[in-house]
């Protein structure tokens, strides 16, 4: 192997400042990886296998890729992040709003909210459960939540005052048939309905500050509310969306019944096999998931979208078509997905790594197969009596979850069968 064919491993370089030169950064080293990947194929080739030092090398180059582009997508999300304070053109109503929890937050004076909730006759109270924050709040911290989790990024979402969406599915449309002009018109099958059932369950945190904090003017309150509970509500919901048991928090789709695809029926979700235990197959690796893709209907496909880990991502990422193009493509531009067979790719570090049985893979519109659902608003309880000298914020809100198209969504099972 000669000095020329060699090429090093790009080293992890200290996070930039600017979203484009994190960008430039993850693309050169995406150059660098097909280089070393296409030499370790070659040596393949000729000698039947590649050499140590080739295989250590893309290794390395397949972390750091998977480090800056992780680099990448925190200045994005970074950058996403609007301020919650100084908003212009405010309404009457929501800078009254926006004082009277400022002074709730800050010295625990109740009066200004509860004058408010009582003009719009409001059932909220601080004697059952604290007051509602205000909207920008609420929004803001709903914004943040669908950049960090992409299940809430991909799925339908919808709000409601009560405690349970229930949502009637049809599984089988109206039967039809052809007749003659003067022939008799029997009366056709009624639609099969389903009911699915989508409770809302509460989510919690509760930050804690001093007052001499809440006392300090210069410290935007609700700033600091919002970037304390959105990180770990994100956690919370991304976890439980995926693989969530449902008792108590919502129903990942990674927990109910799965059947192989040409066996498949509603209420479960389909499965197409690898042909390998644990693994891709030796050969044509590939294939499972032209097949997963497939296996869904076309106006799915349409709207598909892949999901997987970090390190099943880099399984794949050395994968090429018949005419040697990789089947893994980086994002065009900064904020955008990468690809994979020309299908978004989302990266969510709650589904399972490649293992025995594992579902590992999962592609489908999850817009149209689950359902987020939020009840309307944040609480906060403010409990200066419980932690002194610290004020906890008891901050909840209610969500809920499920699979609401059973056949909008395929997973690949490694498995032989």
């Amino acid at each position: 192997m000669t000095t020329a064919t060699m090429t090093s491993a790009p080293e992890v370089k200290a996070v930039p400042d600017t979203v484009t030169a994190a960008f430039e950064d993850f693309m050169q080293a995406f150059e660098a990886f097909k280089e070393v990947n296409d030499q370790r194929l070659g040596e393949i080739e000729q000698k039947l296998s590649a050499d140590v030092v080739t295989r250590d090398k893309m290794e390395r180059i397949n972390r750091t890729l998977d480090e800056q582009k992780a680099a990448l997508d925190q200045l994005v999300l970074k950058k996403q992040r609007p301020a919650l304070g100084g908003r212009a053109e405010a309404g009457p109503e929501v800078s009254e709003h926006k004082a009277a929890f400022d002074a709730y937050i800050r010295r625990g004076d109740e009066a200004g909210l509860r004058a408010l909730e009582a003009k719009a006759m409001s059932i909220g109270s601080g004697s059952d459960g604290g007051y509602l924050v205000p909207s920008e709040t609420d929004s803001e911290i709903g914004r943040r939540i669908s950049v960090v989790s992409p299940m809430r990024a991909l799925s339908t979402v919808r709000t409601v005052s009560g405690a349970v969406l229930k949502k009637p599915f049809s599984t089988t449309g109206l039967a039809t048939g052809w007749v003659s002009e003067t022939a008799a018109r029997p009366q056709t099958n009624a639609p099969v309905l389903s009911e699915l059932s989508f409770p809302t369950m509460e989510l919690y945190a509760m930050p804690a500050a001093t007052q001499a904090l809440l006392n300090d003017a210069a410290v935007d309150i609700e700033a600091w509310l919002a970037s304390e509970v959105d990180i770990v509500f994100a956690e919370q919901e991304g976890d439980a969306f995926i693989r969530g048991d449902g008792i108590n928090k919502p129903k990942g789709f990674l927990t109910y019944p799965t059947v192989a695809d040409d066996s498949w029926s509603w209420g479960n979700l389909g499965t197409v096999a690898t042909g390998a235990t644990g693994a891709f197959a030796g050969t044509n690796p590939s294939d499972v998931l032209v097949n997963a893709i497939y296996a869904l209907k076309a106006g799915h496909r349409q709207a598909a979208s892949f999901m997987m880990n970090r390190k099943t991502q880099g399984e794949i990422r050395t994968f090429k078509d018949a005419d040697g193009n990789y089947l893994w493509r980086p994002p065009q531009t900064a904020g955008q997905p990468a690809t994979l067979m020309g299908y978004p790719l989302a990266e969510a570090e709650e589904m399972p790594d490649i293992a025995a049985n594992a579902l590992s893979i999962a592609i489908g519109d999850f817009r149209a197969g689950y359902l987020v659902v939020d009840r309307a608003g944040v609480r906060i309880l403010r409990d200066p009596y419980s932690a002194k000298p610290y004020v906890l914020f008891y901050t909840t809100k209610r969500v809920g979850g499920g699979v609401q198209n059973f056949e909008a969504i395929k997973l690949v099972k490694f498995a032989a069968s």
